[in-house]
């Protein structure tokens, strides 16, 4: 997401919104379901009023309610510091999955907030009603007893009703059975090969990753084989310094380089763009000006006409990567490509535009990359981590999810992992961890049903201390989780995977 040279304080920060856009909020696509879920009924239902739990901070019960339509005497509100919280006393009947609901109102828009359970953070939830509605996050799996249950203020400013917790539904397993093939008709073979492979697996292992810009050179990638005596099977890299306005500032891309050393040395390869805007649209500093606050883009008016220069400078933006692409291309490498993400965070300036010049601007790319360079070895992956941003299947391959839940959290981060399995496309798409700060633990992720197809594991300091090469940071994944996910049996490494320039196309994807 960041370049690990960027201020950490600041990453720090930007990285836990990370998490926010799409966990546990209604979104415009109707969720897949099948009749057995359809006709799932709840066997368990508790019903915990918020002004009878503890708040601390400024949370407090309502002496005269102006909102209308609530349960028990009140609800609260005073969620404005970060000591705010609203806390549950609760006890569940028997050990399974539930859900929890929030009945909460934001106050003037969209909100965010955090959950956790006994005192670890499970995600978050959203509500952007004026009067009290739904907020979920599902599937949170918890023992049969007590347990501490806060929503915290991230956002902030919301009433709180109550809490509500079901047991969950039955996970619909056509979430991991992928027919649909890639969205490019002309796909090369080299992309179906990989693609294949990436179904075959899906739902049933993991493929692990690293983010390194120095490719398999990195430190990143010398403290995990340190560590554990394995490599991972994907590494991830960014094309941002072959960027117009950084290379007249003085950079010199290597990833593509890099990745085909990757290629042939067995690993999988990913491509992000962090996309420095034109020189014309630069106010700040240069090397940081993917950030909307050190541009003045409109991104509105490119899409719409009024800006025909500004157009014409993405175009020219676009042709670049477009032929470090094309070299991948020409020497076989098919290529996981994860353009403009993030988008709904609204920290990048292709985010800081409405959600419709975004999917125009997405689109724009795919059909230039694909109609006017045949770049037919691209897998799309498309993270914008909101379903209003969502361009449509018939350009996104993969979604993806990147999620920073804090530090040494290891949860599978379900309720994520769901929304973005059953919200955004019509039709089953693998959902992969596109970026994470920690690494799920394994074991949890297969016992909560979250199969994420891969972790990406961000560069610098979540995985390599300092600048030395070969010292571990466990600020977010402690040596131990490392190695436990690295050897896992549901955990694919390089050693473990096949020979992708061989591995059989499935036989309704080949050529007629």
């Amino acid at each position: 997401m960041l370049n690990p040279t960027v201020n950490r304080i600041a990453f720090t920060i930007i990285m836990m919104c990370m998490i926010l856009t799409g966990c546990g909020r209604a979104t415009e696509a109707e969720p897949r379901k099948n009749v057995e879920m359809q006709a799932f009924k709840p066997e368990i239902s508790l019903v915990y009023e918020a002004e009878e739990a503890k708040g601390t901070g400024k949370v407090a019960a309502v002496v005269n309610p102006k909102l209308k339509n609530f349960s028990g005497n009140s609800y609260v509100e005073g969620f404005e510091e970060d000591t705010d919280a609203c806390i549950f006393q609760v006890e569940i009947p028997k050990e399974g999955f539930y859900d929890l609901n929030f009945v909460s109102a934001g106050m003037g828009g969209e909100k965010h907030n955090y959950v956790s359970v006994d005192k670890e953070s499970i995600g978050t939830v959203y509500v952007e009603e004026a009067e009290f509605t739904d907020s979920v996050i599902e599937r949170v799996y918890m023992t049969a007893g007590k347990h501490e249950i806060t929503l915290s203020k991230y956002w902030g400013w919301i009433s709180l009703d109550c809490l509500k917790i079901t047991d969950s539904a039955p996970i619909d397993t056509s979430v991991y059975q992928i027919t649909t093939p890639l969205c490019n008709p002309n796909a090369s073979e080299e992309a179906k090969r990989l693609y294949s492979y990436l179904c075959d697996i899906y739902g049933k292992q993991f493929l692990s990753g690293q983010t390194c810009d120095a490719g398999p050179f990195g430190k990143e990638v010398q403290v995990i084989k340190k560590t554990t005596g394995k490599l991972p099977a994907i590494i991830s890299m960014d094309f941002m310094d072959y960027t117009t306005s950084r290379v007249a500032n003085g950079t010199e891309g290597r990833t593509t380089e890099y990745a085909l050393a990757a290629w042939k040395n067995g690993h999988i390869v990913s491509f992000h763009w962090h996309w420095t805007v034109p020189e014309k649209y630069i106010t700040g500093d240069w090397f940081s000006s993917f950030y909307k606050e050190h541009t003045n883009i409109d991104l509105n008016k490119i899409m719409n006409g009024q800006d025909e220069e500004g157009y014409g400078l993405l175009m020219q933006d676009m042709d670049v990567i477009a032929q470090q692409l094309t070299i991948l291309r020409d020497n076989g490498v098919p290529v996981l490509f994860r353009p403009l993400h993030e988008a709904s965070g609204g920290w990048f300036w292709w985010g800081a535009a409405d959600a419709e010049s975004y999917k125009k601007l997405y689109i724009t790319m795919y059909e230039k990359f694909t109609k006017e360079y045949g770049l037919n070895n691209l897998i799309w992956v498309w993270n914008g981590q909101d379903a209003r941003w969502y361009p449509g299947d018939e350009y996104v391959d993969i979604i993806g999810e990147d999620v920073y839940p804090g530090e040494r959290v290891y949860t599978s981060q379900i309720s994520k992992y769901l929304n973005a399995a059953t919200n955004y496309s019509e039709e089953p798409k693998p959902v992969y961890m596109t970026e994470n700060g920690c690494i799920f633990d394994p074991d949890l992720a297969i016992r909560d049903g979250a199969m994420w197809g891969m972790w990406s594991t961000w560069q610098g300091e979540f995985v390599a201390k300092g600048t030395a090469i070969h010292t571990l940071s466990e600020q977010y994944t402690e040596e131990s989780m490392l190695i436990k996910a690295y050897e896992h049996e549901a955990v694919v490494t390089l050693d473990e995977l096949p020979d992708l320039k061989s591995y059989p196309i499935r036989e309704e994807w080949k050529d007629d």
